[in-house]
């Protein structure tokens, strides 16, 4: 099921046309996510929600709204089956963002932030930035579904790196890519591992990019906690959507 997570379902009207029209091309439901404050709140929502629906031509859309805390968000993901949760993101504060990144940090599946004034997914073109860590191997599976489905162009944007490592990794990709026969083309990048989803974000908003993938932090280092991680930086920054995938701690604790 791709599941949407909403706050303010009248601002909401791309993020749902998006989603749903993604879960028409990856053959999978369709469903969404509202927390109210209280039971009063839980009523109203789901009265307004359902008649936006209706009145907007959304059919067959699960519907989930409680109470629950956003650190719940998870779990109800888990409970549905959920295999992509795109976040509204109402306002870019960094405590917003941050709060949601927290919600999300123990999530198996990809996530992607929305903002409001986003238009509807352009999926043609999909820029995948390759990095030097081994867990960016993960975002390849993800870029394939574009790439079978939605007959998505992918870029896979390479780190300059002095080592192999970046390297080694987009050759896996591309070895993945080529059993299905998609359309994606290399490029070196003019940055390194650590900048170049930075680059990849600039370069997506200049070219018409419809989304970025990236990894998550791994693990939150002191300068994460103080300044923030770097994927908070970047959903901040970007004006197009970003793809975050989590990476697996338990299948890299030896690595690298």
């Amino acid at each position: 099921m791709l599941t949407a997570f909403i706050h303010n379902i009248q601002t909401a009207d791309n993020l749902l046309k998006s989603t749903s029209a993604l879960a028409r091309d990856l053959k999978k439901e369709f469903g969404v996510i509202c927390y109210a404050d209280n039971e009063n709140q839980v009523k109203e929502q789901q009265k307004n929600i359902e008649q936006y629906l209706a009145e907007n031509g959304f059919e067959n859309v699960w519907l989930i709204i409680n109470t629950n805390p956003l650190n719940m968000l998870t779990n109800d993901c888990e409970s549905i089956d959920a295999s992509l949760l795109i976040i509204q993101l109402t306002d870019i504060r960094r405590r917003t963002i941050q709060k949601y990144l927290n919600a999300c940090r123990d999530l198996r599946i990809p996530y992607l932030f929305f903002r409001d004034e986003f238009p509807v997914f352009d999926l043609g073109k999909v820029m995948l930035p390759v990095g030097l860590l081994v867990e960016e191997l993960e975002k390849a599976q993800f870029a394939s579904a574009f790439g079978r489905f939605c007959r998505s162009e992918i870029l896979l944007l390479l780190a300059n790196d002095y080592g192999s490592k970046a390297a080694t990794n987009a050759g896996r990709m591309k070895e993945l890519f080529d059993k299905f026969d998609f359309r994606y083309r290399q490029e070196k990048a003019s940055t390194d591992s650590f900048s170049v989803e930075k680059e990849a974000v600039a370069r997506a908003q200049r070219e018409g990019y419809g989304v970025v993938i990236i990894s998550a932090s791994r693990d939150y280092g002191l300068d994460d906690l103080l300044l923030g991680p770097k994927e908070l930086h970047l959903v901040r920054k970007s004006t197009v959507p970003l793809l975050l995938v989590n990476p697996r701690g338990d299948l890299y604790t030896l690595c690298d």
